[in-house]
């Protein structure tokens, strides 16, 4: 092949994206573990320590996202203008409602009241939701466009938030409750559903060669510490096994650091752009047109 046809093909072939660094993926990461702790804690009938422990965590967390990708912005103090598209940006709907998470989680701090906490809680998953939407509206990056990808931001969210109440009561309550250990559970398998529906989907819809190499490549990692042991975990805590509250705990930290580790390798190492495509290969005069390229794509 012609040194400049490699030149070209290459130039064509997708790229790593470079404009949103670990900063931004912080963001996603302590963002939506953040809102998800507050839709769990809502439901979970906590106590008044345990509640004020995972109200302030999961508002630390939104938080601590939220300053990250503030510093990642060229010019900081033009932050404000996010809020000037609440019509058509995700990320104008999602800061209109931290302003409200803080809000209504700052007055359950306040006053222990379950039904602002039950506010928080929907604000929260409102939050999270926000945020899988604005991963998906980048259109120019394939694993985060496609539309699995909502499911799968929300359920690890979710997932990361049970995991986090879990280890909250561990140490405020001196133990995760049956009811929350189950839905801890099955929020991990839910997790590792989706995951696996998203994956398949981009195989079958196609996407670049270096996304399906890094989530592939990564799978059975996320497979064993995001699912299978913090599902074992789950399981002998709630058996009534020695060192329950320890189970519990364990438990949760490695669910938020299975949903943690899919996050930060989808946003940073995943995310290959769309690279360019020929569908028919031109000809001069007569003659029958050559089939397309896409450079860098896995065939469907």
């Amino acid at each position: 092949m012609k040194l400049s046809t490699l030149r070209a093909a290459e130039l064509a072939a997708p790229k790593q994206q470079r404009n949103w660094d670990w900063r931004a993926a912080t963001n996603f990461i302590c963002g939506g573990a953040g809102g998800g702790l507050l839709f769990c804690a809502a439901f979970a009938g906590l106590g008044p320590v345990a509640m004020q422990a995972a109200v302030l965590l999961g508002l630390v967390l939104i938080g601590c996202g939220l300053t990250c990708v503030w510093f990642e912005i060229g010019r900081p103090w033009r932050a404000l203008n996010v809020y000037r598209h609440i019509a058509t940006s995700w990320m104008t709907r999602e800061a209109i409602v931290a302003l409200l998470v803080f809000a209504a989680g700052g007055l359950t701090l306040l006053t222990n009241q379950a039904a602002l906490l039950l506010l928080a809680g929907g604000l929260g998953l409102g939050f999270l939701y926000s945020q899988a939407r604005i991963l998906a509206a980048n259109k120019g990056i394939p694993a985060w466009r496609h539309p699995r990808s909502i499911p799968l931001m929300v359920a690890t969210g979710l997932a990361e938030g049970a995991g986090f109440l879990a280890c909250v009561m561990s140490l405020a309550s001196g133990g995760a409750g049956f009811a929350v250990l189950t839905g801890l559970i099955v929020l991990i398998g839910v997790r590792a559903f989706l995951w696996k529906a998203y994956l398949d989907a981009l195989v079958a819809d196609g996407a670049p060669d270096g996304t399906l190499k890094v989530l592939n490549g990564m799978a059975p990692r996320l497979l064993l510490v995001g699912h299978i042991l913090p599902a074992l975990a789950v399981m002998a805590a709630m058996a009534g096994m020695p060192g329950r509250a320890a189970l519990a705990f364990a438990a949760g930290i490695l669910a938020v650091a299975g949903g943690w580790f899919l996050k930060f390798t989808l946003v940073r190492r995943a995310a290959y752009t769309q690279g360019l495509a020929v569908p028919r290969i031109p000809v001069r005069g007569k003659g029958t047109a050559g089939a397309g390229a896409k450079p860098g794509w896995k065939p469907v």
